[in-house]
């Protein structure tokens, strides 16, 4: 895979390395599938009533108030509602308001570090419980080298079906990496990670170097009995006008678990607050 950035600071004697990082709230400002709720209305996938709530889960998602039952109810609302989509009209409409959409939203801070770690020589992943759908163009904008994503089974009529394949939330994410490091040969003893939620604990553990960004009260409590940086990302700014060589040309990610229906993923990230929440009460 081509590089757009230096790699001469690692010494390319010792087994290779990664930065793994969380999307919504870590990179992103926002919930990237909730994010899109507006695209997937104006596109037909979705009536006036659903965006409607889909607003409403974003504006929880980033407060975290919704209790686990109202949380279920949501998800599995959220997951019906994505059968029959066709992924091919999701990935246009997600391509079609991506900068318009992500690129106001994605941490100042955040970038930095990708292009810190670029410039030190180890790949960008970010591992995300979003789908492709959503996370994919996402790390192409932000220069990723691979993306993991939840996927979701997808008919011969090029729909989804409302079943989820894979989900790539808690100890799935560190599976993934423990997979990636083996094929990658990376050398998890000198990786680095970064989330903002407890529930990536097993991720955060599975590397040397693991920082909470923006963290929950589980995630921050353990962050400080374990000495791992806390480090308080507040700033968005559209990349163009702080990194341009690292959004234009975006360069290909590598989706590891893929394809998702957004409105799965939604639901995905419903429970996914829901249990966070769960951990923190």
């Amino acid at each position: 895979m081509g590089c757009a950035y230096a790699r001469g600071v690692e010494n390319h004697s010792l087994p290779r390395t990664a930065a793994f990082f969380d999307l919504d709230k870590t990179v992103i400002a926002k919930s990237s599938t909730l994010t899109f709720s507006k695209s997937f209305y104006q596109g037909g996938l979705i009536n006036r009533r659903a965006a409607l709530r889909t607003a409403y889960a974003q504006f929880v998602f980033m407060l975290g108030g919704m209790d686990h039952d109202q949380m279920e109810r949501m998800r599995a609302y959220l997951s019906a509602m994505c059968r029959g989509w066709n992924v091919q009209q999701v990935k246009e409409l997600v391509a079609e308001t991506l900068h318009d959409l992500i690129d106001p939203i994605i941490y100042d801070e955040a970038a930095s570090l990708i292009e810190m770690h670029h410039t030190a020589g180890r790949d960008v992943v970010i591992v995300s419980t979003s789908g492709a759908e959503v996370v994919e163009p996402i790390g192409e904008l932000l220069g990723a080298d691979r993306v993991v994503a939840t996927r979701m089974v997808v008919g011969d009529d090029g729909c989804f079906t409302g079943e989820v394949e894979y989900y790539a939330y808690g100890p799935t994410k560190a599976e993934a990496i423990k997979e990636l490091a083996e094929s990658e040969g990376y050398d998890l003893a000198r990786c680095y990670a970064y989330s903002d939620s407890a529930t990536d604990l097993p991720m955060l553990r599975s590397v040397g170097h693991p920082h909470a960004v923006n963290p929950d009260r589980a995630l921050r409590r353990e962050a400080v009995a374990q000495g791992w940086p806390v480090l308080d990302f507040h700033r968005p700014v559209r990349l163009k006008q702080r990194i341009p060589g690292l959004a234009v040309p975006a360069r290909p990610a590598l989706v590891v678990a893929a394809a998702i229906g957004a409105a799965a993923a939604t639901a995905g990230l419903v429970w996914y607050a829901s249990r966070r929440r769960s951990a923190i009460a």
